[in-house]
């Protein structure tokens, strides 16, 4: 059983030392512990430090792809080295590593195809009021987008088994944590949390630059992911919206020229035809949406069977 602990890094040539320094060489029930450094593009020393305090791989983008990307590099890269079970921890220092074995053992006893560290979140105090709310928000939203009882979904404390690893995809540049989860609960990956220590020595966060750039591109995952696995849900949503209100305006022009008031009413019987037309529209755009989705999950189940065969192994998840 092999596990490898990545970091995506961009310009963490102060912090990484601190970092690795904490991270484990050992863990329990685990036979090989290594780690990989994810270097995003930095413009300073970061892979040359990595391999200085012994980081076992060192991937390079040429130029800054983003943080969701260098996730995804990372991951791909560890399935390649063999990784049984990926960790995923920040470059900042700002998950306590010493609750690494925590996130492992549920993957171990065959609980879970992925582990997301729940951080205390009212407890940290460099947290404003506002970002706490903002969190406690978002990790509601993407609960109820993607029916898994995340407590955390913002955290990029994370394990993730192998099989569930190359069934993941990230479409967005911004960040993985939300996209992921979506994904995990759409494609029946096992999600669960487990509560995880913070440290104090961190850095400002890159990501949330304010609070309404946040809720702006966290709010755009969401519904971007909720429309490529459920489009036909999302449009027909979207079109019961002016069916239901042209419905009304039709219910109300019949009503008034039963009673011998239709007269002058023409425009609402037009207004409620268009409406309910655009409605009508919207769900056949949900129906088309779906047959893609449809095209697209197959695309991607024959992905991970050439993955599977490519390396020799089609062992079923538990």
């Amino acid at each position: 059983m092999k596990v490898i602990i990545q970091i995506p890094c961009f310009d963490e040539e102060q912090s990484l030392p601190r970092t690795l320094a904490d991270l484990p060489q050992e863990l329990p029930g685990i036979d090989e512990v290594e780690w990989l450094v994810v270097d995003d593009g930095s413009r300073d020393r970061t892979a040359e430090v990595a391999r200085e305090h012994g980081v076992h791989h060192v991937v390079r983008h040429l130029r800054r792809q983003g943080l969701a990307q260098a996730f995804l590099t990372g991951i791909n890269a560890a399935v390649a080295r063999g990784a049984d079970i990926i960790v995923n921890t920040d470059a900042d220092n700002q998950y306590d590593a010493r609750d690494i074995p925590k996130l492992v053992q549920p993957i171990l006893d065959g609980d879970a195809h992925m582990v997301i560290g729940d951080r205390p979140i009212r407890e940290i105090r460099h947290f404003s009021p506002g970002k706490k709310l903002l969190q406690r928000l978002g990790s509601w939203a993407v609960r109820r987008v993607s029916n898994t009882g995340v407590l955390d979904a913002p955290s990029g404390f994370r394990a993730i088994s192998r099989q569930a690893a190359m069934k993941l995809n990230v479409f967005n540049k911004y960040t993985y944590t939300l996209e992921t989860i979506i994904q995990a609960g759409q494609k029946g990956i096992l999600t669960v949390s487990v509560p995880v220590r913070v440290t104090g020595d961190q850095r400002p966060s890159r990501l949330m630059k304010s609070a309404f750039g946040y809720v702006y591109r966290s709010a755009s995952i969401i519904v971007r992911v909720f429309v490529i696995y459920r489009p036909f849900r999302f449009f027909v949503f979207l079109g019961s919206i002016p069916f239901t209100l042209g419905l009304a305006l039709s219910l109300r022009f019949l009503w008034a020229f039963s009673a011998g008031q239709g007269t002058g009413k023409v425009q609402s019987l037009i207004l409620a035809s268009l409406l309910m037309s655009s409605g009508f529209l919207l769900g056949i755009v949900g129906l088309l949406a779906d047959l893609i989705s449809v095209n697209r999950q197959l695309l991607e189940k024959l992905d991970w069977q050439v993955r599977q065969l490519g390396e020799g192994r089609d062992t079923p998840e538990k």
